[in-house]
């Protein structure tokens, strides 16, 4: 399971030594430290560049000479590679070894960067945006992976804690720090800055990443059978899970994007016909792949069927969908809230987020300090702070109208980062906690789709929320109205994620599950 470099060897001894504290994690080794960081990094590296770009579409735009549908396919164009490639890079990650696909992924993420700073017109700029959203569907995977194999008990959930820490702030800081690198024009770069950053880092990553994350595989964490027969049972299942459902792959990528692209694009297009042709479609081939995966589960498949018999993996893959959906409802729709609702600058509307990014910091480093000792209490917890200090929020919209300064909005925002900010990590940490070590990538590729997958179903709800509402008029009162139909909605989606996380155990660590 864990390498010994990393000091989380499980001790092959019947029972603690008396004068040993049971209640005490065993000591993380460095190695073990400088892996967790480098991960950390891979994935803040990840995420940030999935928003840092919005802040520069109109300085691209001035000097590439993208048009509008190229400025939206700057966007468009890596979250669905990224979405295509996450069950697969997971996958792979299981056959290869996740520390190797980890590396190629952020190969391809830094290349991919280098050419994004150096492209002159839309074309190449978009073109390597995709190439940047391949590398990412291969790292992301074994970040969430990686993690589980590697790190045991309350470690691990400090872990994944930390993890929720990096994934709320990078969520957040992604449009402000993309702001401040195009304003600061560095070398008279204007806005090559925000991809070229990528290429010290990713380098960082490669050296350390080779150096002291551990390499894992299926066969390498799955097998801890001490059994006569274990080494018989390794060869066989060697033979045959090393190889890649080449079919399954081809068949979730189009059911992906059959699905995605309608919901991504619909609203723009005023919702044509054949955007729900495509999504009766990406439901047909949806069907066809679960198919190929019930007879393909002895055979190599790119999906393991069995990780949804347990309620803590469906329940946390559906509760992190519905994170997804509230994210994709609430972040766009809150921007023109606040630039168009209550006429806020881009830079004040900034601080915004930068509020609620302190709040989410505080509430996944309260997660991390927590280790796992309250089980899903935690992230209940959060949701219910995060839904109670929404209600807040939308009646201070209400009484104040265009008078809600960016000060009196501070608690509520700062509450509802907070709320947020517990569940990512425990979410992720008890999702996973019984998946076994050889389908970890599968099951982190399937996490993070969900996410990515919700996001995506959000979006296409402001349509019908909000949009609808405000016809993308700049009206203040129009976009006052329409957003707190929005928080009903958001409403909805937190109390829907809290009764599903009632599938996770009431205790973590495996203590107390039900």
């Amino acid at each position: 399971m864990s390498s010994p470099a990393l000091g989380n060897e499980p001790q092959h001894t019947t029972e603690p030594p008396a004068h040993t504290p049971s209640d005490r994690p065993p000591k993380v080794a460095l190695a073990a430290r400088i892996a967790l960081v480098v991960l950390l990094v891979a994935e803040l590296m990840d995420i940030l560049d999935q928003s840092v770009v919005l802040t520069a579409l109109p300085a691209i735009q001035g000097s590439t000479g993208a048009g509008p549908a190229a400025v939206q396919w700057l966007t468009a164009g890596y979250s669905l590679m990224v979405a295509v490639g996450l069950i697969t890079g997971g996958r792979l990650g299981d056959l290869h070894g996740r520390r190797r696909i980890l590396l190629v992924g952020t190969i391809l993420f830094t290349v991919a960067s280098l050419l994004c700073g150096l492209a002159t017109g839309p074309g190449v700029l978009i073109a390597a945006r995709v190439l940047q959203g391949a590398g990412v569907a291969l790292m992301i995977p074994q970040v969430l992976a990686t993690l589980h194999v590697t790190f045991d008990g309350e470690n691990r959930s400090k872990a994944f804690g930390l993890y929720g820490a990096v994934l709320s702030l990078a969520n957040v800081l992604g449009p402000v720090l993309g702001g401040l690198l195009t304003e600061a024009d560095l070398l008279g770069l204007s806005w090559r800055p925000i991809f070229l950053i990528n290429v010290p880092v990713g380098l960082a990553v490669i050296i350390l990443g080779r150096r002291f994350i551990p390499e894992s595989t299926a066969h390498k964490t799955g097998q801890k059978s001490t059994h006569k027969d274990a080494q018989k049972t390794r060869h066989k299942a060697a033979h045959r899970t090393d190889r890649l459902d080449l079919t399954g792959m081809a068949l979730s990528a189009l059911a992906i994007v059959l699905i995605l692209f309608p919901l991504t694009e619909g609203h723009t297009h005023h919702w044509p016909l054949w955007c729900f042709a495509m999504l009766a479609a990406g439901l047909l081939v949806l069907g066809v792949f679960l198919r190929h995966q019930q007879r393909k589960q002895d055979r190599a498949p790119l999906v393991t069927l069995s990780l949804f018999r347990g309620r803590q993996f469906s329940g946390g893959l559906s509760a992190q969908l519905m994170l997804g959906v509230l994210c994709g409802l609430f972040f766009m729709t809150w921007t023109l809230y606040l630039q168009r609702g209550l006429g806020m600058s881009p830079f004040h509307a900034a601080l915004a987020f930068v509020l609620l990014a302190l709040g989410e910091l505080a509430g996944a480093t309260t997660a991390a300090k927590s280790a796992g000792r309250f089980g899903r209490r935690l992230p209940q917890a959060g949701a219910l702070i995060a839904l109670s200090s929404m209600a807040a929020y939308g009646l201070e919209i209400g009484s104040r109208q265009a008078g809600l300064t960016l000060l009196a909005m501070t608690a509520p925002v700062v509450l509802i980062g907070f709320g947020l900010g517990m569940v990512g990590g425990p979410l992720a940490d008890m999702a996973l906690a019984e998946v076994p070590h050889e389908n970890a990538g599968s099951a982190s590729g399937l996490f993070n789709t969900a996410m990515h997958l919700g996001i995506a179903l959000g979006t296409a709800l402001t349509a019908l929320v909000f949009f609808s509402a405000t016809n993308g008029s700049p009206d203040g009162a129009l976009n006052r109205d329409a957003f707190t139909d929005v928080l009903w909605w958001v409403g909805g989606a937190l109390a829907l994620m809290w009764a599903l996380m009632f599938c996770l155990p009431k205790q973590a660590n495996g203590q107390g599950q039900e």
